[in-house]
């Protein structure tokens, strides 16, 4: 498996992650995905994708570092999702050690994400990588 950080304006963004991604956020379509790209890379949000060894994008990640007063600094988990096809194949757990070894660079206190509550066996990898539910999220929806 090789993994790959995909720098703005990558062809591959579009290409390649972007079909994973929707398997997570169908709702993205590629324009709103590029507008997404562009408003977020000021806000630090950054891309890896995860390739088999045909050369195809089986995961992809998003995220980005964050200064917090809890935390000081952390890197969030916008997305991570893995192809269904190569699912329970270690893509996963390739993404997440990789984004670790970017908090790990960055000096980060702590690696973070979200999870939909109906997402069990999302939650069911997050704790085999020996993550912990620590807070609750709440949201108020404007639109």
């Amino acid at each position: 498996m090789k993994i790959i950080d995909l720098e703005p304006g990558d062809g591959r963004l579009t290409a390649d992650l972007l079909p994973v991604l929707l398997e997570l956020r169908p709702h993205l379509t590629e324009e709103l995905f590029l507008s997404v790209l562009a408003e977020g890379r000021d806000q630090g949000l950054r891309f890896t994708a995860a390739y088999d060894a045909d050369g195809a994008c089986v995961g992809a990640a998003g995220w980005r570092i964050v200064a917090t007063t809890s935390m000081v600094r952390k890197l969030y988990v916008d997305d991570l999702v893995t192809a269904a096809a190569a699912r329970s194949g270690g893509v996963g757990h390739a993404l997440l050690a990789h984004l670790e070894q970017h908090a790990r660079a960055a000096r980060c206190t702590a690696l973070t994400l979200d999870s939909g509550t109906q997402r069990t066996d999302a939650h069911r990898f997050y704790f085999r990588e020996r993550m912990a539910v620590t807070a609750f999220s709440f949201e108020k929806p404007l639109l």
